[in-house]
């Protein structure tokens, strides 16, 4: 089931290939969207990436305008990261096209194995709640 989840997971991150970010910053550029005003800490830890990377990774979006820092006003050593308007947009752009890649691929199974999907969603959700109380 890792496997599986795992590869379809990547497959669905790959669908939005530009030569301008990598499927990391793509990450990166989603979680600061969903969970902005976000701490630097925060994202390294929700995407477990060692803040030296995401250091590079965050000036990289930040130079394409898809991203802000923003020191704390009450702690300079903590960095405060925000989505731009553009990098929203881009984000939206992106789930839009992961959307109708799962559509699409979706359309290729019976409708036998559509519902088979459907009935195992709540199961799959309460897993997810489990393995993120375990993580935490």
């Amino acid at each position: 089931m890792r496997r599986v989840v795992g590869r379809m997971g990547r497959a669905l991150r790959l669908v939005h290939v530009d030569g301008n970010l990598s499927p990391s910053q793509r990450e990166v550029l989603f979680t600061i969207a969903r969970r902005g005003p976000v701490r630097l800490s925060e994202v390294a830890a929700s995407e477990g990436i060692n803040p030296t990377m995401l250091s590079r990774i965050v000036s990289h979006l930040e130079s394409a305008n898809l991203v802000i820092r923003t020191p704390d006003t009450s702690d300079a050593r903590v960095v405060h990261l925000s989505s731009t308007d553009q990098g929203r947009a881009l984000c939206k752009v992106i789930r839009s096209e992961r959307t109708d890649a799962l559509h699409s691929a979706l359309g290729q199974l019976t409708v036998e194995q559509r519902q088979m999907l459907l009935d195992v969603l709540p199961v799959l959700e309460s897993l997810v709640e489990t393995l993120n109380g375990q993580v935490q």
